[in-house]
């Protein structure tokens, strides 16, 4: 290629942007938010993306991605935010969400950040550092995990897209507590090949994304299949509400902000209706016992931790060694006792168009309070209940949700969970978009 061609090239938009997301990697702010920037890559990517789309031009060509460091990226080594695993040799290839991203024409800019083998909401690694939420220039505050890093990436202007996964609201709850929205479809949709697992039955591949457009443009491409279009008007519709258990315990913020959102809701002509909730307090129940993500995890971890252990962020090791107890009949009976309540929740749900909770009950605390320590044991685990609670009841009965800024300008931010049952993505997606646009996003 000649210079003159070079130089043309680089007159297009998405080489200034993807120079302001590498400028932002830089930037004071985003310490411990990526482990690798690749920079040099990230360029020679964008380069041979133009060259080689010039019509049509692809989904995502310019997008830029931050990689949760749980997914393969050929070359580099897949560590899950755990140093027991930086002596492994790098993977071969892409993981195919990797690859489907990049084949759209988005641009990897790096590795983000994570709770170490993504198990915590609430987004602390001891290892690496812990991000720091973009929403809150005065006090540090945590992002929310596991996904940590791929929130604070797409709130600083790093990435467009922060490939990330949920377990039980690992996109969910950072996208809530640092403004964006987080997107959580149903279990399979996506291959989950090439991610490091935490819960075989649990785990789910999704993004973190800016706006409620760009989440589903690219759930579309991870998916591979479209979106429907979501017609029904504002008046027409039918959202459920769980007076209970999910409603619990709510800050003063987030319950300003929940009662705000049900008030223009209705003034939007929405019908809100109440869900029975006696199933949620069972699934509650279940989990605080047995964690299912437990009891899974510690099956992946059993052989590791013969050699680790001591490399291991205690408040992990003590959630994986939950799972130690359990019996091979106590899994079959967890599966089947899950599998119930799925269909139980799935029959509920037939009478409403979706399901609307505060996605967590908490805003971001300061990550003083939950930083390592055992001194903060106690505090951490606490807020780690508070907000897993929501979103892992959509994922212990295999539903999807999607989180939506529902916060004033001036308020820590406060997320708002659309949510249904297995295989109604892009009904969720649709109304998130009406929501998105016509109610939550209009000035009072």
């Amino acid at each position: 290629m000649t210079s003159k061609a070079t130089a043309s090239m680089r007159e297009h938009p998405a080489f200034a942007h993807l120079e302001a997301a590498l400028a932002a990697a830089n930037t004071p702010r985003a310490a411990h938010v990526m482990l690798r920037v690749d920079a040099d890559d990230a360029r020679l990517a964008l380069m041979h993306a133009h060259a080689k789309h010039q019509q049509p031009t692809p989904a995502l060509f310019g997008w830029t991605v931050s990689v949760k460091d749980l997914f393969d990226v050929a070359g580099q080594v897949t560590g899950a935010g755990a140093p027991s695993r930086a002596h492994l040799p790098p993977a071969q290839t892409d993981a195919p969400a990797v690859a489907r991203l990049k084949a759209a024409g988005a641009i990897v800019v790096g590795r983000s950040n994570m709770t170490e083998f993504a198990f915590s909401g609430v987004g602390v690694n001891p290892h690496w550092g812990t991000p720091a939420n973009p929403a809150d220039t005065h006090t540090p505050r945590i992002t929310g995990g596991s996904s940590s890093g791929a929130a604070a990436s797409v709130g600083l202007g790093i990435a467009d897209i922060g490939l990330g996964s949920d377990t039980g609201g690992s996109l969910r709850i950072p996208a809530a507590l640092c403004g964006l929205v987080g997107f959580k479809g149903t279990a399979g949709v996506v291959p989950l090949s090439g991610a490091y697992p935490l819960s075989t039955s649990l785990d789910t591949v999704g993004a973190i994304t800016a706006t409620v457009d760009q989440a589903i443009a690219v759930h579309q491409v991870l998916a591979q299949q479209p979106v429907a279009h979501w017609a029904k008007p504002l008046s027409h519709l039918r959202l459920g509400v769980c007076s209970t258990v999910m409603q619990d315990g709510l800050d003063s913020t987030v319950q300003a902000a929940w009662d705000r959102s049900l008030q223009r809701l209705r003034d939007a002509g929405v019908t809100i209706v109440n869900v029975d909730t006696s199933c949620f307090g069972e699934i509650t129940s279940i989990q605080h016992q047995q964690p299912l993500a437990s009891v899974e995890a510690y099956g992946l971890h059993k052989a590791w931790l013969r050699e680790h252990e001591s490399e291991y962020d205690p408040r992990v090791l003590k959630r994986i060694r939950l799972g130690s107890a359990a019996s091979a009949a106590d899994y079959i009976a967890m599966q089947q006792q899950r599998q119930a309540l799925k269909h139980s929740v799935a029959a509920l749900l037939q009478t409403v168009d979706a399901v609307i909770s505060p996605t967590v009950p908490i805003t971001a605390p300061a990550i003083a309070q939950v930083a390592p320590g055992t001194e903060r044991d106690d505090v951490f685990f606490a807020t780690n209940a508070q907000l897993l609670r929501n979103p892992s009841t959509v994922n212990f009965v295999d539903g999807c949700a999607i989180s939506l800024p529902c916060h004033l300008g001036q308020e820590l931010p406060v997320g708002l969970m659309v949510w249904h049952s297995a295989g109604m993505d892009a009904q969720v997606l649709g109304i998130a978009k009406q929501l998105a646009d016509n109610v939550l996003a209009q000035p009072l």
